[in-house]
């Protein structure tokens, strides 16, 4: 089932989800770290530094920054691949599996209170 949106309305269901989140008691994440959270908790596994730098376009070192904050925030863990020692794998968590189905529950309920 496709969502139609008028652009006004996909603007005020962005500024609505981002006041939410601004308000809540919650990391406040970058762009950038939310494209890589999405990116591990929506796409099929294994997730590696290498993998995630070539998605988003960005060198390894951008991608090491931002799982470091996001590793310190328990939302995703790394560990070396013991197949290939040069991969690090970057896993999901409990706490990271948590806030984004929390996030998701912020975008829907958003989206009920959109004017027609």
């Amino acid at each position: 089932m496709a969502v139609t949106l008028r652009p006004i309305q996909a603007l005020r269901l962005w500024q609505q989800v981002n006041l939410a989140e601004v308000r809540a008691d919650a990391p406040d994440l970058t762009m950038r770290q939310w494209s890589i959270l999405l990116t591990v908790y929506l796409d099929q596994p294994p997730h590696t530094v290498r993998g995630l730098a070539a998605k988003l376009n960005v060198s390894k070192p951008v991608i090491t920054r931002a799982l470091d904050t996001m590793g310190a925030l328990k939302l995703v863990s790394r560990h070396r691949d013991e197949a290939d020692k040069r991969n690090v794998l970057i896993r999901r968590t409990v706490e990271g599996a948590l806030f984004v189905e929390r996030f998701g529950d912020v975008i829907i309920a958003r989206a009920g209170e959109l004017p027609l």
